[in-house]
């Protein structure tokens, strides 16, 4: 199959997208033709946006032998010398839906033919629940793709630690390999139907229970999303501050929040985002079996199966009569 593959976390690196390679490496070892088109740095949360009034630049990328520790979209220094005979990655100074759109608009790639499949990710970290879910830039691009009319999966990694030990890595890669290809000979396909898969970073999770799931509707409780800062501090870029996130995740807890001290009636004020995963957890324990959520804490991968649209709920129909 001819593969496209994007994510939210950006070009390899260790600190922030440590599973691009990896697994990219694991689609061509099983003699799938891979094209990659990136965003060029860290855009996690970001759902399906576009960035509007912004030109959109690309680059090409030679992607490096192994995972280098960090990435910067200002160097090249992580990336490999360019090699005529292979061909590169490209680099979108933009959204992950607008890597996916790039990639199937045929402007990059035309020589390799059609693609068959898009898989967005594998996201460092997991995408179950509603509340990550309808923020994950990893979904957005599998949703953009869907919507573009080609098949697409949106891969994430639950990680329940954050040393990425290289042997897991690779069997994570592999059970990935296998869901995908599963879906991509036997699911439905068609009128808007993607998939989201949830691979947890375990040893032996490809010895484990691949279960289909649905999505956990859940809610953020009041005050969850955002930590108030000193009005004098700074919030750290993306790429360090999505880091700090990762470390909160797996201990399940959040920042907390010191307000800014008033020097008038109306000061400025200053925010950073610092979800409260607990709420995550704690609703996921609460609504038992059967969730994406509850799938990959047992040690499972989760399969759900989504539509790319805002589907009207039943039973409403009719006038509306005011």
């Amino acid at each position: 199959m001819h593969i496209l593959v994007t994510n939210d976390d950006g070009p390899p690196s260790a600190e922030s997208s440590p599973y691009v390679l990896p697994f990219v490496r694991t689609l061509e070892s099983a003699g799938h033709t891979v094209s990659v088109v990136l965003p060029d740095s860290q855009r996690s949360w970001i759902g399906k946006a576009h960035m509007v009034g912004q030109d959109v630049q690309a680059t090409h990328y030679w992607p490096p032998q192994e995972t280098p520790e960090t990435h910067s979209a200002v160097s090249s220094s992580a990336a490999a010398a360019p090699d005529e005979e292979k061909t590169p990655w490209v680099l979108v100074n933009s959204t992950p839906a607008s890597c996916a759109q790039l990639g199937l608009s045929r402007f990059f790639f035309q020589e390799r033919g059609e693609v068959d499949l898009v898989i967005s990710g594998p996201n460092y970290g997991r995408n179950t629940t509603a509340v990550f879910a309808l923020s994950s830039g990893t979904l957005g691009a599998a949703l953009e793709a869907s919507v573009c009319g080609y098949r697409a999966i949106a891969l994430s990694f639950a990680f329940f630690d954050r040393r990425n030990l290289s042997d897991v890595v690779a069997e994570s890669c592999q059970q990935a390999l296998r869901v995908c290809s599963w879906l991509s000979d036997n699911a439905a396909w068609g009128d808007g139907r993607l998939y989201t898969v949830n691979v947890p970073l375990l040893k032996g999770c490809t010895e484990a229970k691949t279960v289909w799931t649905r999505m956990l509707q859940n809610e953020w409780k009041q005050g969850a999303c955002f930590q108030e800062l000193p009005a004098a501090s700074a919030v750290d870029d993306a790429s360090t501050e999505e880091a700090k996130l990762r470390k909160q995740e797996t201990r399940n807890e959040s920042g907390t929040s010191t307000p800014a001290a008033e020097s008038s009636k109306w000061p400025r004020r200053h925010f950073k985002w610092a979800p409260r995963f607990t709420d995550v957890y704690e609703a996921v324990q609460r609504a038992g079996p059967g969730s994406d959520g509850w799938a990959v804490k047992e040690g499972q991968t989760s399969i759900s199966a989504i539509r790319a649209n805002f589907m009207h709920v039943e039973p409403y129909e009719g006038e509306v009569k005011l």
